[in-house]
């Protein structure tokens, strides 16, 4: 059994059905409609001249029950923004969602405010029920069909390779079924089993470097009342908090590859003791009675799908491009606005060719015209999702230090933070998908950069007791805390080290170049 729509979206997780949602919003002339509009009656369309029909549109899922994932839970302002855009705003209600006005990140006993500019805001929220809105919206929409089934693979044209369709297993039927579409779009996540045949090789330029382990907390009180909050473990990877729940905070505990066997017993010694006290005793509580649950953080720079993937098919979403999540899960901010820019290209085609003397009876499929939009969206969404891409590994490196030309970054990051001001409001302009701007991004990493190395020669730093200055000159170099045999004192690098820390300088540049520059060189090729 067989059935054609205008398009098959397979995945209704955030990207897929929020792009359902979108292509329901575009309507055309009913004279120039589809052949697969509803009706085929040449009366009722010369009656119906000037009314719009709307795309038909199939979103398959495999599962339609909630899922229970712990990460794409905080959504940025920029987020927001494209949920208006799309009509969505209505999602975020009804599940419990919590406003975050900004993040605190702590380092060493200090913590820093950085609020979102201009009393923006984001959501957090539970992310299944997030998604379940979205999938009512789906529902809701006119021309859309929800199905539940699993799809077994793409149906491609024998002769021209030409992909047609999806083969599925859906619920309601037994046997397989299948889907044609005049276009397909695979938005089937981070876990996506088609990526590979929609693009060759893709997963080639993957990247596994961490996973998330996942809690939650109850009735916990953070540094800061709605703010996300970072906290920087010496010799680990970032943790990350944000309240989900008037009652709920979940807490995302960074752990590198490759894993530790024992991952409870792990964080409880290497990561709880590092935390803030007011959060130790529900973690280990959580720890005790929770299971807790694990996800890859996986860089994939997206590739230019006008070249290099099969005819009629479409990446969206995580099957196209990852990024880690310690931005705040920027990948939904991204995903949301990669949605609003790819309907609004589409739409202004089909209306296009609407209009024209010599319309085609089935747009969605002339891949000449469909791979010259791919290419204009490709470039067209380079600068938040470059920005956020960029921003979110950089910042992982970063606060993740694993040697000590990272680690005095990290420091100079902190530091940079605490001056406040455009330090402050810059940074996280750009994080919140509110400043999409590469450039910007360069001016302020390497600004941070170069901070570091003055932070390096001018800052105190700790040192063992024993070697701090016990001449009389000492005061001039030192500012110490609590001194004493075993204990460390905080003292400022005197001129005799000055000449290392020249040299120490261009190893910490080097460390910024190459934490940077294989990024940029990910979002600008093309291939």
């Amino acid at each position: 059994m067989s059935e054609h729509y205008d398009v098959v979206i397979v995945g209704a997780g955030i990207a897929g059905a929020a792009f359902a949602v979108a292509l329901s919003q575009i309507s055309l002339p009913s004279s120039h409609s589809s052949k697969s509009s509803k009706s085929s009656d040449p009366r009722l369309k010369e009656s119906n001249e000037h009314e719009k029909k709307s795309l038909r549109i199939l979103l398959l899922e495999r599962n339609l029950s909630e899922p229970h994932r712990i990460v794409g839970e905080l959504l940025q302002p920029g987020g927001v923004r494209a949920l208006q855009s799309l009509n969505l705003s209505s999602t975020l209600s009804g599940i419990g969602s919590i406003p975050v006005q900004g993040y605190a990140v702590v380092h060493s006993g200090s913590v820093v405010r950085i609020p979102y500019p201009d009393e923006k805001e984001g959501r957090s929220f539970h992310h299944g029920r997030f998604v379940q809105r979205l999938r009512e919206g789906a529902r809701g929409a006119e021309g859309v069909d929800v199905v539940e089934g699993a799809v077994v693979s793409l149906v491609e044209c024998p002769h021209t390779g030409h992909v047609i369709g999806v083969r599925a297993r859906t619920t309601e039927e037994e046997g397989e079924r299948v889907f044609f579409g005049d276009l397909t779009v695979v938005a089937d996540g981070c876990f996506s089993n088609l990526r590979s045949k929609v693009i060759p090789g893709i997963m080639s330029r993957a990247q596994t470097k961490s996973h998330f382990c996942g809690l939650v907390l109850e009735d916990v009180s953070l540094p800061y009342r709605n703010h996300g909050t970072v906290c920087l473990i010496p010799g680990s990877g970032p943790v990350l908090l944000y309240q989900i729940e008037e009652h709920d905070t979940r807490i995302l505990i960074d752990i590198k590859e490759p894993l530790p066997k024992d991952l409870k017993g792990h964080i409880e010694k290497n990561i709880v003791p590092h935390l803030p006290s007011s959060l130790q005793p529900a973690v280990t509580t959580a720890l005790s009675k929770d299971r807790l649950q694990r996800m890859p953080n996986t860089f994939l720079p997206p590739s230019a799908q006008s070249s290099s993937s099969k005819e009629g098919v479409i990446l969206l979403g995580d099957a196209w491009n990852m990024r880690h999540p310690l931005t705040g899960v920027g990948g939904m901010t991204v995903a949301l606005t990669d949605v609003v820019r790819l309907r609004d290209l589409l739409a202004s085609y089909l209306h296009s060719n609407a209009t024209s003397s010599n319309p085609s009876p089935s747009p969605l499929t002339e891949w000449n015209k469909i791979a010259e939009i791919l290419d204009t969206w490709h470039w067209s969404r380079k600068p938040l999702s470059s920005t956020i891409n960029i921003l979110s590994v950089a910042l992982y490196d970063l606060f993740g230090a694993d040697d000590e030309d990272l680690q005095v970054l990290r420091n100079g990051c902190f530091k940079y933070f605490e001056l406040g001001g455009e330090c402050i409001r810059g940074p996280v302009s750009l994080l919140s998908g509110i400043t999409p701007s590469p450039l910007v991004l360069a001016y302020h990493f390497f600004s941070v950069a170069f901070y570091s190395i003055w932070v390096m020669f001018f800052h105190p730093r700790p040192v063992p007791s024993s070697s701090s200055p016990t001449s009389s000159n000492s005061s001039s170099t030192s500012s110490t805390q609590d001194g004493g045999d075993g204990k460390v004192v905080m003292r400022r690098p005197s001129v005799g080290e000055y000449p290392a820390l020249v040299l120490r300088s261009f190893t910490v540049f080097w460390t910024a170049c190459v934490v940077f520059g294989p990024l940029v060189w990910s979002e600008i090729r093309w291939w």
